[in-house]
């Protein structure tokens, strides 16, 4: 489905998007303040997303998929409707509401980029998902994903360049404690545990193995592997503490 400057591709099994992407022309970007409201597509019939009632009274955060930010620019009426358009349900998914220095990492990534992606036109593209898995705890309907990943990719001297994160929320439980945890807050009308966001790089190719998509030409341009080649090191994420540890 498209929207003003982002595309969403929605599962409808699972009431969330499993694909957004979306592009940002950083030199166009409009400094617009956090106004918005949270709407249905009428597109997608109300029952097949999730919608308010899984964000009420809960510590669920109605996190934007396409960050608000990205899509705001062009010209003024362009950029008030991108703003808006990111308030879809259908760029939502439920995040703990919990701001930490992961989440901070998490949020602040394509800026970070896009600063390093300035002196090539600062043009970028982003693409960013939940993981889906057979497991995912079941909250009012809807099975609630504990891990997202986000590929960011632009323009070096003509030649594609990438990179990779995953955002991981899971629970620091072991298997036996976590099923007990999340049967008793279930049980109890409560979200399954989540736990605190843990943000890394990672190669592109373990995004495509957790996601079953085809990303050969994104694996290809990935920056973190090409670092790691040349510098002798084994292809592996990196748990990320400050921006500064991002290999572009």
């Amino acid at each position: 489905m498209d929207y003003t400057h982002f595309s969403v591709r929605f599962r409808v099994a699972r009431k969330l998007a499993a694909i957004v992407g979306v592009n940002i022309n950083g030199k166009e970007l409009m400094p617009l303040a956090r106004e918005g409201s949270w709407h249905l597509d009428d597109r997608i019939p109300s029952e097949q997303q999730a919608g308010p009632d899984l964000y009420k009274n809960n510590a669920f955060d109605r996190g934007h998929l396409v960050r608000r930010l990205d899509p705001v620019w062009g010209d003024a009426a362009t950029a008030k409707k991108a703003n808006q358009d990111t308030f879809s349900y259908t760029n939502a998914a439920p995040q703990i509401d919990d701001f930490n220095q992961g989440k901070e990492l998490w949020v602040g990534l394509e800026d970070h980029v896009l600063g390093h992606a300035g002196a090539h036109e600062a043009k970028l593209s982003v693409f960013t998902g939940p993981v889906f898995v057979d497991d995912d705890p079941v909250y009012r309907g809807v099975q609630i994903p504990r891990k997202f990943w986000k590929i960011a990719a632009w323009t070096n001297d003509a030649k594609l360049a990438a990179v990779g994160f995953v955002l991981d929320q899971s629970p620091m439980l072991g298997k036996v404690e976590l099923k007990k945890a999340i049967g008793q807050r279930l049980l109890e009308g409560e979200p399954p545990p989540l736990g605190p966001f843990r943000t890394f790089q990672v190669p592109i190719g373990q995004i495509a193995d957790l996601t079953g998509l085809s990303l050969s030409r994104l694996i290809n341009a990935d920056r973190l592997v090409s670092h790691q080649r040349e510098s002798g090191i084994e292809q592996k994420a990196i748990k990320l503490e400050s921006a500064d540890q991002i290999r572009l």
